[in-house]
């Protein structure tokens, strides 16, 4: 059983010999009362592991006899006493994962026995005090993810017993570490984990670091250094983790990288490293995770694929050559193997089949020959396929139909013959299908009106296809882009393809086709060069011929002439006199009125977008900052106030090149109406800008209410409303609109509230808008911190990744911030918490009724979490949940102090 309450109510007076106090790991709350100093014999405080708040108490300075001081994982703030220098005796002072601010005092150094220093975790600031390096019997400093700045001291290689040093940012927050890496760290010998990573350090790494023999981890990557890669590092025989990319390095691998046999993780990746792979890497079976991509590497990789530990691998955009082995089969835990855009020769080994864990093969814009293997249909795992810009012959294997995890397939540019399997319509996960700029012939077969899920691309572009469009692609109502161009198609567009709602793009050029193109929308505003050199299309597109009219007599042509011009003229005549009338009748009042109603602009929104942008520029005083209520990476949203006393948030789109699929998705967008999705009014695209209108909602975004004290205590407990509300939105989004919508950028920020707290989506589908000529939309698809996992190794954005960023984004609502920090302490396995631990700490304790609540709610919403996408609920199934969450609490339990088991979170 834990202990509760508070810890100032506790009296020490009478506990003056005491020596040893431990309270860690209760649920302790309230300050370090002052009366603690009256412990003058104590060698040991422990008060990890609650919820501690307030300051550090200047009277802990008293406690001159301390050897051990564990104050981690609290809610301590203030700063870190220049008193804590008293100590004297000292051996552990660990103080990380607070919110400690300020400078580390000097006096720490006054500290000579201490041994570990932890402060980890805080937002300290300034830059390391000297007096540091006076520690010499320091064997572990960690002041990693705070807002250090300034350089790293020469003097630290005084610290010579030393054996972890992490001063590099993690996940959320970096240091701001500059400079040079100083030599004399290459003297403190007893060094195991040298973590300076996401900093920005510049210069050379030192040769002196591979003196330091008993190094298992050597971190350096995102930085700014340049030169080689010192030699002297492939001398560290005990290295597991090594990492150096995204910085300028150059020059060679160090020949012995992996000489010691114990290497798993290598990350060189974006550099301008030459040379060839050493080959002590290339024969290296410890390997577990390696990244050399984006270099300008060469070699022979042909005795590659020697590691039967390797689960990821990308050698990509290098200009590597030889053949890939046999022996890649043999590496049966590997997920990735990316090796594209080099020069590797020779065939697809049939052994890549044997590999029943892969999912990723990216083998593109090589020099490969030969033929698909059909073995590779073993490959069961496989959902990404990129074979290319290659050499293949011969036909696409029947096989193929077996990899029916496959969402992603790509064979352009080979040489393959034959006709297109009718055996992929077993492939139901693709969404991306290209297989452009071959010699395949046949007829489309119809068995691709079965692959519902195509979204991104279909391109059977540049073939010799013959026969006719199928009529099945109709049922492709998520597909967005179409091209069958630049083949023998004959016959007429069929009209079923008006049923594809989600088309931006289709291209049927080239080919044969003739008669009419379906009348509808889409057809009428798509460009003639989608349709020009074929046999004889006609029809609505502007820019072909009018189909022709069936046969009738000049009678009946004079017939209908006239009997249009009689019924022109008596509406004119109506409408004349119906003016007069008002005009005679009007008040002035009314008149004035009316010219208020005239200035209102939603009549005329998507007629004359050059008049309403300048009314809006008036309003803005031309987007003028002052009228500016927030920004991000699609644009900035303004609020002008309209002559009528309305108010509307107008997003101002970041400029793009003009291009009618932008008016053609905004139109669609604009029939959406649902009480929890923000009502977009209107729009404008004029050659000056776009911009979106939204109705203006009172209370912001739900990120200003989170981030006020006095607005996140108004908001108490209705949170769970708004989680309601928010989820309706995305079933709404994904289950009930013409054609599914991903929202992609799920976050606070475009959660808006009314004055009675009812939530309301913003920013629907705008990040699909502004991307829509790319294969995939992930450059543009959601905000770090919310961002699916599967998004780090597939171009697939599904309504999983919502689900995952809802999930965030409750977790955000009940914590009262963004749960990045708790969410990273939950990587690799699962763990369970506490609900308490889950709750806004501005906020009371929720009365049980309402706890028993958010409790239900919670369980619910760490399943949208998942790492696996395939585990996480559809939006229809959470709402399911939700509406059958209770109030009651069952047998009185409390849930307050309920644990919860959240699911590990890929980092």
């Amino acid at each position: 059983m834990r202990l509760r309450g508070a810890l100032e109510s506790l009296n020490f007076s009478s506990l003056r010999t005491l020596t040893h106090l431990d309270l860690s790991h209760n649920r302790l709350a309230g300050s370090i009362p002052p009366g603690i100093k009256a412990l003058g014999e104590l060698q040991a405080l422990l008060l990890q592991g609650n919820q501690i708040r307030g300051s550090i108490p200047l009277g802990l300075g008293n406690l001159t006899k301390l050897c051990v001081l564990m104050l981690h994982e609290n809610e301590v703030s203030g700063e870190i006493p220049m008193h804590i220098g008293n100590m004297s005796n000292l051996e552990t002072l660990n103080l990380s994962i607070n919110h400690l601010v300020g400078h580390i005092p000097s006096e720490v150094g006054h500290l000579k026995h201490l041994v570990r220093l932890y402060l980890s975790n805080n937002n300290l600031s300034g830059s390391i005090p000297s007096s540091v390096h006076d520690l010499t019997k320091l064997t572990a400093l960690y002041l990693y993810r705070n807002q250090l700045s300034g350089h790293i001291r020469q003097k630290l290689g005084h610290l010579v017993n030393l054996e972890d040093l992490e001063l590099s940012y993690n996940k959320l927050i970096s240091n701001q570490l500059s400079g040079e890496i100083p030599r004399e760290l290459g003297f403190v010998f007893k060094l195991k984990e040298l973590v300076l990573h996401v900093n920005t350090l510049s210069g050379y790494i030192p040769n002196t670091l591979g003196n330091l023999t008993k190094l298992t981890i050597l971190y350096l990557h995102m930085n700014q250094l340049s030169g080689p890669i010192p030699q002297e590092i492939g001398k560290l025989m005990s290295l597991v983790h090594l990492g150096f990319a995204f910085n300028n390095l150059s020059g060679a691998l160090p020949s012995g990288i992996c000489a010691g046999g114990r290497l798993q993780y290598f990350n060189a990746a974006s550099n301008n490293l030459i040379g060839p792979l050493p080959s002590s890497l290339l024969s290296c079976t410890s390997l577990v995770r390696a990244r050399v991509e984006r270099n300008n590497l060469e070699g022979d990789i042909t005795e590659m694929g020697a590691h039967p530990n390797l689960v990821y691998i990308d050698i990509s955009s290098n200009k590597l050559f030889g053949k890939l082995s046999h022996r890649w089969g043999d590496c049966y835990k590997l997920t990735m193997l990316r090796a594209s855009n080099n020069n590797i020769t020779g065939m697809i080994p049939s052994s890549i089949g044997k590999l029943s864990r892969l999912g990723i093969l990216d083998v593109s814009s090589n020099k490969l020959e030969g033929h698909i293997p059909p073995e590779i249909s073993n490959a069961m795992m496989l959902f990404n396929l990129s074979l290319s810009s290659n050499l293949l012959q011969g036909n696409i294997p029947q096989e193929i139909g077996l990899l029916n995890n496959l969402e992603y397939l790509d064979l352009s540019s080979n040489k393959l013959v034959g006709q297109i399997p009718g055996s992929i319509e077993h492939c139901l996960k693709l969404h991306f299908l290209k297989l452009s700029h071959n010699h395949l012939n046949g007829v489309i077969p119809i068995e691709l009106g079965m692959l519902v899920n195509l979204q991104d691309l279909l391109d059977l572009s540049d073939n010799s296809i013959d026969g006719a469009i199928p009529s099945l692609l109709g049922g492709l109502s998520a597909l967005e882009a179409l091209n069958p161009s630049h083949n023998a198609l004959s016959g007429n567009i069929p009209p079923s393809l008006q049923s594809m709602t989600s088309l931006i793009s289709m291209d049927v050029s080239y080919n044969r086709l003739e008669g009419s193109v379906p009348h509808t929308r889409f057809f009428e505003e798509a460009p003639v060069k989608w349709f020009t050199h074929n046999k004889k299309l006609c029809g609505v597109v502007e820019g072909l011929p009018p189909c022709d009219l069936p046969a009738s007599s000049e009678h009946d042509r004079k017939s209908r002439a006239i009997l249009l011009a009689i019924i022109l003229v008596i509406s004119l005549a109506f409408v004349t006199a119906l003016v007069t009338w008002q005009c005679k009748n009007k008040k002035p009042k009314e008149e004035t009125a009316t010219e208020v109603q005239q200035y209102k602009m939603f009549t005329i929104w998507n007629f004359d977008g050059e008049d309403v942008y300048q009314k809006i520029v008036d309003a803005t005083n031309n987007f003028n900052n002052v009228h500016c209520i927030g920004s991000g990476g699609n644009g900035s949203v303004y609020r002008p106030q309209l002559p009528t006393g309305e108010l509307f948030a107008v997003k101002k789109i970041h400029m793009m090149e003009a291009d009618e699929q932008f008016n053609r998705e905004i139109q669609a967008l604009m029939h959406i109406r649902h009480p929890n999705i923000a009502k977009l009014c209107g729009y404008c695209s004029a050659y000056q800008g776009r911009f979106l209108v939204y109705e203006y909602m009172d209370r912001g975004s739900l990120a200003e209410s989170l981030k006020g004290k006095e607005t996140a205590i108004e908001l108490d407990w209705r949170r769970l409303n708004i989680v309601c509300d928010v989820a309706h939105a995305l079933s709404y989004l994904h289950h009930e609109c013409f054609a599914p919508i991903v929202h992609r950028d799920i976050t606070s920020g475009n959660v808006l509230l009314d004055l009675e707290f009812k939530a309301c989506l913003s920013d629907f589908g705008i990040a699909k808008i502004l991307d829509v000529d790319a294969s995939n939309c992930t450059s543009l698809a959601g905000t770090k911190g919310y961002l699916a996992p599967e998004l780090a190794y597939t171009t697939r954005v599904t309504e999983k990744c919502d689900v995952y960023s809802f999930g965030v984004l409750v977790l955000e609502l009940f914590m009262g911030h963004h749960p990045g920090d708790f969410l990273s302490s939950m990587d690799n396995y699962n763990k369970s918490t506490l609900l308490e631990n889950l709750l806004d700490t501005r906020l009371p304790h929720p009365e049980a009724e309402i706890a028993s609540e958010i409790f239900q709610v919670v369980a619910i919403v760490v399943r949208c979490i998942e790492p696996d996408p395939s585990r996480r609920p559809t939006m229809q199934q959470v709402i399911k949940v939700l509406s059958t969450v209770e109030r009651s609490p069952a047998h009185n339990l409390d849930y307050l102090h309920t644990g919860i088991v959240i699911p590990a979170c890929w980092s």
